[in-house]
């Protein structure tokens, strides 16, 4: 146990992890010359396209004799359920900062989190080798950060592999070996699972206490449930079997599990014969933060929708989903993304990796309905709201926002954040020409474009981290949109009364703007319970029917006229109006 070192990667998006991953296992032999390419461990075609990271990778590489076993972590806020699995699963973490940017939002928040672990921390300094680095400058910010020496800071170039050879030899000499008695019970901390479609469910787990063996009797401790362990083995590049993986290490397990519901994330694996006494304490669930029903375009497609989500949320344990129905758009799922990347990522993998094509509504997070009786109802969906009457108080849930930002950007971020009833905290220099400021925002203002229009005011310098800050009452109402009288459930909103005639106007012209024109008017209304605040109208399309009158009496004119509205009225009773897949998106994107 001496020998194995356990780590990861953390930094904030685009600091250079993955490369710097990619170097590692260059210089370390892991992988083939043949097999070499940027960001090796990102297996997802997604993942490559937009150059981010959206699973932690895990792999095993030598080095001087001694077994260092690498988590590779995302960097975007909407992933950090990714980051807080990994860093559970280490003893040290690598911190890497961009030496052109300095230290961001992101880069702190990951760092709280492995100091509460009691990781072992190395700071590196990145990209070097570029023309505007400021390693002196972003060393004293670090500095300022961590409270280490000068002289414990590394600087490298992952890019061309300067510095590397340092940063693998400061992780033997600095992050402690993994502490466990490979003689106790069995206690092993699953902290990630795949599907695979011809060996069921593969778990991946780190070895606290204890051997486990080939063809073992293993109990997953939470579910109750005993497999036997057909493979075990370590993680390379591709998975390479072993006969027995004792404490300190990272391995995978394969015991033909078929239903994704038997394995759990932050689950422990103990033998049937020899049990250890207790659980061990696994990471915090994941909090879903913003809510949204996602509907197949086919009905019958709905079980095969249900096994797709099954065996994503194996891969993305921070997905949840319950069943839920709709009006409008039949049955479905009501699900919990951490964020709109993570919403825009799942689709994005339901139509690549399961072929499904589904309808997402819009976007909205969970609120406290408080009502007259003493009860409290928590409500995902603006459907399942309870009539007006019966509400005492609506509270919302409210965050702590960090935006670093340098100080040319504090005025249109200012006015940003308060334009989104936002409250200034505190605001303070971090160094040099760049600010910290804290917000107290409602959680609801920032899920849809917030993110956007951050990075764009700020020329992309700005960067934003959040967590939770409890609930608060808050003025809410229930913004309905009515096509010809009949309610769209699934475009129903909850938002605040200040903001509510303004956006239902915004609502109702956008989707005159996308919905088809029939042979009918088409009302489109906004209203807030039974009073109506905005109104559009598509016209219908007509046919010219007094083309062949020329000349004659007016009546016969009118005759006409009157036998086409008695046509058009009957069409209006029986037509029913399609909402495309385009108009639930455009509602996301008002502004």
């Amino acid at each position: 146990m001496d020998k194995i070192r356990n780590f990861c990667i953390i930094a904030h998006i685009d600091h250079g992890k993955s490369t710097l991953a990619d170097r590692m296992l260059e210089m370390t032999g892991t992988v083939d010359v043949r097999q070499m390419e940027n960001q090796v461990l990102d297996d997802m075609d997604l993942e490559k396209e937009r150059g981010i990271t959206i699973k932690s990778h895990a792999i095993q590489m030598e080095h001087k004799g001694y077994t260092l076993n690498l988590i590779d972590t995302p960097g975007h806020v909407d992933f950090s359920y990714e980051v807080s699995r990994s860093i559970a699963a280490c003893e040290g973490a690598v911190l890497v900062v961009d030496a052109t940017q300095g230290v961001q939002a992101q880069t702190i928040s990951n760092l709280y989190m492995a100091i509460e672990h009691d990781l072992e921390i190395i700071p590196v300094l990145n990209k070097c080798d570029m023309d505007n680095a400021m390693p002196d400058r972003v060393e004293d910010e670090i500095i300022d950060l961590l409270g280490c020496k000068r002289e414990e800071i590394l600087r490298c170039s992952a890019k061309t592999g300067e510095g590397v050879p340092e940063i693998l030899d400061a992780i033997i000499e600095r992050i402690p070996a993994p502490v466990g008695d490979p003689n106790a019970p069995l206690q092993c901390l699953v902290f990630d699972s795949v599907f695979n479609s011809f060996r069921g469910i593969i778990a991946y787990f780190k070895v606290v206490n204890g051997t486990m063996h080939t063809g073992d009797q293993v109990r997953f401790v939470n579910t109750g449930k005993e497999y036997d362990a057909d493979e075990i083995g370590i993680l390379k590049l591709d998975m390479s079997p072993r006969k027995q993986i004792s404490a300190g290490n990272v391995g995978y397990i394969i015991s033909g599990i078929k239903t994704s519901t038997e394995v759990k994330v932050g689950d422990t694996i103990t033998h049937v014969a020899r049990p250890c006494d207790k659980a061990i304490d696994g990471f915090e669930e994941a909090k879903p933060m913003v809510f949204a029903g996602v509907y197949p375009i086919e009905s019958e497609d709905y079980e095969d929708l249900r096994a797709s989500l099954e065996k994503l949320q194996l891969n993305d344990a921070s997905l949840t989903f319950q069943p839920e129905s709709s009006m409008a758009l039949g049955f479905g799922f009501r699900c919990g993304f951490l964020g709109l990347l993570h919403m825009e990522i799942i689709q994005e993998r339901l139509d690549r990796e399961f072929d499904m094509d589904v309808i997402t509504t819009v976007p909205n997070v969970s609120y406290n309905v408080y009502t007259k009786d003493g009860g409290m109802v928590e409500v995902h969906n603006p459907a399942g709201m309870p009539d007006l009457t019966e509400i005492d108080r609506i509270e919302e849930p409210y965050i702590r926002a960090s935006v670093i930002t340098t100080a040319d950007y504090i005025g249109p971020i200012m006015t940003l954040c308060l334009g989104k009833r936002g409250e200034l905290v505190k605001q303070e220099y971090i160094s040099g020409n760049r600010m910290e400021l804290l917000f107290d925002m409602p959680l609801g203002e920032i899920v849809i474009d917030f993110y956007d229009k951050l990075k764009s005011i700020s020329k992309g310098y700005a960067s934003f981290d959040w967590h939770m800050n409890g609930f608060r009452p808050s003025n809410l109402v229930k913004l309905d949109i009515l096509l010809n009288g009949e309610q769209v459930d699934a475009l129903s909103t909850l938002t605040h009364r200040d903001n509510a005639v303004d956006f239902g106007r915004r609502m109702c012209e956008k989707l005159k703007e996308l919905l088809p024109r029939q042979q009918f008017d088409i009302a489109i209304q906004a209203a807030i319970g039974a009073k109506i605040i905005a109104r559009e109208t598509v016209k219908q399309v007509r046919k010219d029917v007094l083309a062949k009158c020329y000349g004659g009496d007016v009546s016969r004119k009118r005759k006409l006229l009157e036998k086409q509205k008695r046509g058009k009225k009957r069409m209006k009773q029986i037509g029913n109006v399609e909402v495309p897949q385009k108009a639930f998106l455009a509602v996301l994107k008002l502004d």
